[in-house]
């Protein structure tokens, strides 16, 4: 298995000699684990991304061992690659970096195949970029992660849901609802590539701060564990062109294997009407009868089209 390795000393610029050479579980020991490959990627001063990476082990290149001393940023992506597949070429030694950015471990499932390979090599939780890959500046959708902080529940997040359903019929806007497969629920409203992160990302954080401030013994925008405690943590960050968030569909790493599953407001209604949050929690095991019963209600996510109102939220 490959070692990813993230650190941000952002904003101030830093060197990180003793987390890549001499840490404990430093890059530098993880190269001598018979490794084919290894990488770092870094920003220089002006912000332009730099990649250094070759198919062989760290300790093999004493150039790479110099550089990585000298290294300096605000934030860096190393990798050690232990792969039993693909050739031991440079293009197969990660990170990558495209249109600005540095990427490690992200790819493209386009059919069935790939995705049970996939499956098959332990990729339990899929954790996805709003965007697509031919525009990564373009979100296909808003995403509110509706988070409840204990003792506040599935149930507090329906009702949470529900209002903000209300909020985007009201400004034009459909919306959808699908169970985390965690504690939560996730919102998401369509947007088709009509807008861009830099729009998509203050107007969610506008919606958040303005349903903390109508229901302040309900909702918090922001993840401070001080002022979670009892209410919903409307989570608008992920609006992130390098953020990603698990999938519909997509299985929980969990002893009970939760999905991130559809959900019919119908069905949000009832729970919240009910307080039976176990009303929305599925299983793996319950998605072919209930696709086959409703269909894939998150269908319209892929092709809807709707564009953000202009309107101080």
């Amino acid at each position: 298995m490959c070692r990813l390795f993230g650190l941000s000393s952002a904003p101030a610029r830093t060197r990180a000699t003793f987390w890549l050479l001499d840490a404990p579980d430093s890059l530098s020991r993880q190269s001598h684990h018979d490794p084919d490959g290894t990488g770092l990627g870094y920003f220089a001063p002006d912000g332009t991304p730099q990649v250094r990476k070759a198919p062989i082990a760290a300790y093999q290149d004493r150039a790479f061992a110099e550089e990585a001393v000298q290294v300096e940023s605000a934030t860096f992506v190393a990798h050690v690659r232990f792969a039993s597949t693909g050739r031991l070429e440079e293009r197969n030694t990660h990170p990558f970096q495209e249109d600005g950015r540095l990427f490690a471990h992200n790819g493209v499932i386009e059919d069935l195949p790939t995705l049970v390979w996939s499956a098959n090599l332990a990729n339990i939780e899929l954790h996805t970029s709003l965007a697509r890959v031919d525009d990564l500046d373009r979100p296909d959708s808003l995403v509110f992660d509706l988070d409840p902080g204990a003792p506040a529940d599935v149930v507090d997040c329906a009702r949470i849901a529900l209002r903000l359903r209300a909020f985007f019929t009201q400004l034009g806007l459909d919306s959808y609802a699908k169970s985390s497969g965690s504690k939560g629920i996730h919102l998401h409203v369509p947007l088709g590539g009509t807008a861009t992160f830099a729009e998509s990302r203050p107007f969610a954080k506008a919606v958040a701060e303005t349903f903390e401030a109508r229901f302040p013994d309900e909702v918090v925008s922001r993840q401070t564990k001080t002022k979670r405690t009892g209410r919903v943590l409307i989570d608008w960050s992920q609006n992130d062109p390098h953020k990603t968030t698990a999938c519909v569909y997509s299985i929980r790493a969990r002893e009970r294997p939760t999905a991130s599953t559809p959900l019919e407001w119908e069905e949000v209604e009832a729970a919240a009407e009910s307080g039976e949050g176990d009303a929305l929690v599925f299983t793996v095991d319950d998605l072919r009868a209930r696709i086959a019963a409703k269909g894939d209600l998150y269908a319209p996510l892929l092709s809807q089209k709707q564009e953000l109102p202009d309107v101080s939220v």
